[in-house]
């Protein structure tokens, strides 16, 4: 039996068929591999035709009438009667009607293609769709936007190894797609997407073409309905230069275009911004943290502008540093005649004591961050998402402690503006190493806030874009709160956890060799995850990737990077 209009076998009978998984006998000429979708129909006494609808999850060979593994080369030489036959396992994902029967034994089995691929896969019934890359048949996957908007769930969730899954890369692209395909329609004008740079300059340069895109590209971009250009209106902040008096941005590859952030003393004390300053899940194992919430609230209380610059009076000092700030805390905190009105009255020394030693080790971390001997310049230096759709928060060259002080600030920040402005428009909010920020065990502020995000986030319009290595080191309820979950390479053990239950274990095993770009996406229509590829991005990752500027000659770069120096998409 050849393939001939999709047929690619008969149902097996060696195997139990049941409505939820059945077993397809490949013909000796046509092929099934995995993650491609096949249906089966059969005639129901009363109702009529019913379409059982899946996608392949495992394929087997063998030969039949062997009984030995020595007996294969006895069937090669012709001496021992066989035959080859594979048999591929359909995991079901569509009956139409909803009349839940098995596919009978000897049903023809046919590839699903068109209208019957779109509507095997849920494709159909999405209103509205965000394209997330090509599956393993080549045409385009879909995810339904109603579960990324906030309509009927929100948030994703990308796990995978480090350098290999390219969590990151795929974040982008997802954002890139819904931002330049159209699908926000008429709220693509209010729709903004917060980024969080951890890993080197990578994402200072999203608004400059990668100078590796070539025609093919572009077709891949094509097939999926996209256009293969940058993003468009992004802005890029990046921390001060340490030791620098004129609030330079701290980086080295791109010369401008980025804008040095921090934040004043006087902001620090009336936004009571200190319990940001104690953002390890350590620290909530600690009984300090009413002393941390009594000095915040005397800092709220007394501290008094000194001046444009952000620097503060309190008690009759001028301070203008972070340093400073934090000593004066400590002295009130050591003097027996005002330690009870900083800390409290029944607050033991010990409480007292921590409390001062995590404060003063903050002070190399926080210093440059923290300023009142700038001079202001609030119109640049406040992160905000309101003037560009894409805001990029660079974070690399800050220590930890300080990376976890500015997501929470900055979270905290948007969310309240979000609360203020009400219904309408989207905030998609991407943070990587989603572990360190919410970590399974302990409580943090930030950890708080991204519970609440996650909880209630989608009535305010803000999505998190969460990406971890482990999945399993998150905590639980904001991997559950996640209605798309993304899998790319993942390290055996880890793949073993019980965060991945929704793969089967067929692709459990995948995960472990998946290349990079190879994603399995799980969304909650759908109950098998799609295995999607997705093309090289457009936009440069680096500064080497940068495109030289339509004035300068494109004989120079083509000189330089031939058609095949140009990888594949991935």
């Amino acid at each position: 039996m050849g393939e001939h209009n999709g047929l690619v076998g008969l149902v097996a009978g060696t195997s139990d068929s049941t409505p939820l998984k059945f077993h397809v006998a490949v013909g000796p000429d046509a092929y099934l591999q995995l993650d491609d979708v096949v249906t089966a129909e059969r005639d129901v006494p009363g109702v009529g035709p019913v379409r059982t609808s899946g996608v392949v999850t495992q394929v087997t060979a063998r030969h039949e009438g062997a009984s030995f593994g020595s007996d294969a080369f006895l069937i090669a030489d012709g001496v021992l009667p066989a035959i080859t036959q594979e048999i591929a396992e359909v995991t079901t994902t569509r009956v139409d009607p909803e009349v839940y029967v098995p596919p009978l034994p000897g049903t023809r089995a046919t590839r699903a293609t068109g209208a019957l691929r779109e509507r095997a896969l849920y494709f159909d019934s999405m209103k509205d769709r965000v394209v997330v890359g090509l599956g393993r048949d080549g045409e385009p996957v879909y995810v339904n936007l109603e579960f990324l908007d906030g309509t009927r769930g929100a948030h994703v969730s990308i796990s995978g190894i480090s350098g290999v899954a390219t969590k990151t890369s795929f974040a982008l692209f997802l954002l890139h797609s819904l931002f330049s395909s159209g699908v926000l329609g008429k709220r693509t004008t209010n729709a903004k997407a917060l980024i969080f740079a951890v890993k080197g300059e990578d994402l200072l340069f999203l608004d400059k073409t990668n100078v590796r895109l070539d025609d093919r590209l572009r077709a891949d971009y094509d097939r999926l309905g996209l256009p293969a250009t940058p993003f468009d209106s992004v802005r890029f902040f990046a921390p001060p230069t340490p030791g620098d008096r004129t609030g330079r941005p701290n980086v080295s590859g791109r010369t401008s275009g980025v804008d040095a952030f921090w934040w004043t003393l006087h902001e620090f004390c009336k936004r009571e911004l200190l319990p940001f300053v104690f953002a390890d899940a350590e620290d909530d194992r600690n009984q300090y943290t009413l002393v941390i919430h009594q000095v915040a609230a005397k800092l709220r209380h007394d501290a008094i502008a000194a001046g444009t610059d952000g620097a503060i009076t309190v008690a009759g000092t001028t301070l203008r540093t972070y340093e400073e700030l934090v000593e004066f805390v400590v002295e009130r905190l050591q003097d027996d005649t005002t330690r009870a009105d900083w800390a409290g009255a029944a607050t033991t020394a010990g409480s007292v004591n921590a409390f001062i030693r995590r404060l003063r080790s903050s002070q190399k971390a926080l210093g440059p961050l923290i300023r009142g001997d700038l001079a202001e310049q609030a119109d640049r230096r406040r992160v905000t998402t309101a003037n560009s759709r894409v805001t990029v928060v660079d974070l690399h060259n800050l220590p930890e402690r300080a990376q976890r002080f500015v997501v929470g600030v900055v979270l905290r920040t948007e969310t309240e503006a979000k609360e203020q402005a009400g219904a309408g428009g989207l905030l998609f909010t991407m943070l990587d190493e989603l572990n360190k920020h919410a970590p399974r065990e302990g409580n943090t502020p930030i950890k708080e806030l991204l519970l609440d995000i996650a909880e209630r986030g989608r009535s305010l319009g803000i999505i998190l874009i969460g990406a971890q290595q482990t999945a399993s080191e998150v905590e639980r309820r904001i991997v559950s709160n996640s209605s798309i979950r993304i899998v790319g390479r993942l390290d055996p053990a880890e793949s073993a956890r019980p965060e991945y239950g929704f793969l089967p274990a067929s692709q459990r095993q995948r995960a472990t060799l998946a290349k990079p770009g190879a994603m399995f996406i799980s969304q909650p229509e759908l109950p098998v995850p799609l295995a999607v590829e997705f093309p090289f991005p457009a936009w440069a990752t680096r500064q080497s990737e940068v495109a030289p500027e339509p004035t300068d000659t494109g004989a120079r770069v083509m000189g330089r990077f031939s058609r095949d120096d140009v990888p594949a998409p991935f």
